[in-house]
């Protein structure tokens, strides 16, 4: 770790290993990093809002499998689309490829405004017809079909987004760093680079009702361990259910293979809800942008959240160094 920061001129780093038994087995931090540093996470986010729509699910707010007319009036405009498939970036949207900045859904990127209005208008603009495709079809990842799960949420549960995430991860996991905002637009952008003006302070950005679903959440290395140790440990924090076994099962089983025999760009890699499902070595992956990765092993009883404020392929690189040493050391213990 120490010489890949050096070699990279990082700013430091965090590491956080979870077992199913044992709790948390290993924190370091290096840098500036320390265990109460807040990052931005990119689409490291994805996971938390596939997490929530499937307590909705438990709860009995909401039926994943059924249309998403069934839950807002505007979901008539695509009257084929569920949730799943909103989760599995296989709703036929356009995804975050070839164009992150796709004309009709960039208020997916705008602080301004507010999550329902968003969601409506990228869920019901025409502008779109010619590059929709039918859903389960095509694995098209991220954007702005994760803005209209979010809404979802809100409409099926009666209640804002920072109030469900407060009442299914906060309270209940003690995840006190965990929140979400809209920095595309606050922030200087460079590409996919970290926003260093960010500067591990929420307070840079204002309050926002229009948060960005796939890629606005901001965490402590601690905090999003331990809602990986959650899922290791069939969805509780201590004696609290936050999701039911079924739930976290959902998760983490390979949608896109399943449902349509799809990939994720290459032969070896699937998709959940919020998890790359890597066929070949059964790991799960939800990477960010700015070089977040979480990771786990459900064979092993073990999952680590690597942090660095860098980029999705630095990040990607250094974790590809780390899963056969931290798997041997849990292996040995």
């Amino acid at each position: 770790m120490e010489q890949f920061i050096d070699d990279n001129d990082l700013n430091g780093a965090g590491l956080v290993v979870v077992e199913r038994d044992r709790g948390v087995v290993h924190e370091q931090y290096w840098g500036d990093f320390d265990a109460d540093r807040v990052s931005l996470i990119a689409s490291s986010s994805k996971m938390i809002v596939a997490g929530v729509l499937l307590r909705l699910q438990d709860d009995g707010l909401i039926d994943l499998n059924a249309p998403v007319a069934d839950v807002a009036d505007w979901g008539s405009a695509h009257p084929d689309i569920t949730p799943s498939q909103l989760l599995s970036n296989s709703s036929g949207l356009v995804g975050l490829l070839p164009n992150p900045a796709y004309g009709p859904y960039l208020c997916q990127y705008i602080a301004v405004g507010d999550l329902q209005s968003c969601a409506e208008t990228i869920f019901t603009t025409p502008d779109d017809d010619p590059d929709v495709i039918p859903p389960d079809t095509e694995f098209r990842y991220g954007g702005a079909q994760w803005q209209v799960a979010g809404a979802l949420a809100e409409i099926a549960s009666g209640k804002t987004w920072p109030e469900l995430i407060n009442e299914i991860y906060v309270e209940p996991c003690g995840v006190e760093s965990l929140a979400f905002n809209n920095h595309f637009t606050q922030l200087p952008l460079n590409g996919f680079n970290y926003p260093v003006e960010f500067e591990a302070d929420p307070s840079t950005l204002k309050v926002t009702d229009n948060p960005n679903m796939e890629g606005g959440a901001y965490i402590n290395a601690g905090d999003y361990a331990s809602l990986l140790l959650m899922q290791l440990r069939g969805g509780k924090c201590g004696d609290t259910s936050v999701l039911s076994q079924d739930a976290i099962d959902t998760m983490h089983r390979d949608r896109i293979g399943d449902v349509y025999s799809g990939n994720a760009g290459d032969p070896d890699t699937g998709y959940g809800m919020g998890w790359w499902v890597h066929r070949d070595t059964g790991l799960l992956t939800d990477n960010g942008a700015y070089g977040t990765v979480p990771w786990l092993d459900l064979d092993g009883g073990f999952g680590a959240y690597l942090v660095v404020e860098a980029t999705g392929e630095l990040g990607s690189h250094l974790a590809g160094l780390l899963y056969e040493p931290v798997a041997a050391a849990l292996t040995g213990a």
